[in-house]
């Protein structure tokens, strides 16, 4: 019989291979991950680009205008905040440590050392 808790889809299995077999995958790895960092920044900064412009535009209109239209509460800003800075900057960081980590697997194991490589890595090494 199978152990639910040990068999789940959620379980974390470390892949092991040899270093020889996973450096050819590590600069493809690297670049795949650095550009999806490079689209994130870019989203990040087209927001707080469209805040400020929100805001400048709000801040230029007559007193009148800016009786009727109103303004974003403080509390939509924040979620709009965690949504579109926060969360992706946390993914960011840990895009940067399994760039990271694929670099020290570069840099530190000889051809025949056997390594221990992330889920993604596994899956790239696959494709």
């Amino acid at each position: 019989m199978v152990d639910p808790i040990i068999h789940t889809a959620f379980s974390r299995t470390s892949h092991h291979y040899k270093a020889g077999e996973v450096f050819p995958f590590i600069d493809a790895f690297i670049a795949k991950k650095e550009q999806e960092i490079t689209e994130i920044e870019q989203m990040v900064e087209r927001y707080e680009k469209r805040r400020l412009m929100e805001d400048r535009a709000y801040q230029s209109m007559s007193t009148l205008k800016r009786l009727f239209t109103g303004k974003k509460p403080d509390h939509h800003l924040a979620v709009e905040y965690i949504h579109f800075v926060k969360k992706p900057m946390e993914k960011v960081r840990a895009l940067r440590l399994e760039i990271e980590n694929a670099r020290s697997i570069q840099n530190r194991a000889s051809a025949n050392d056997i390594v221990s490589v992330s889920d993604e890595l596994a899956v790239e090494m696959i494709d």
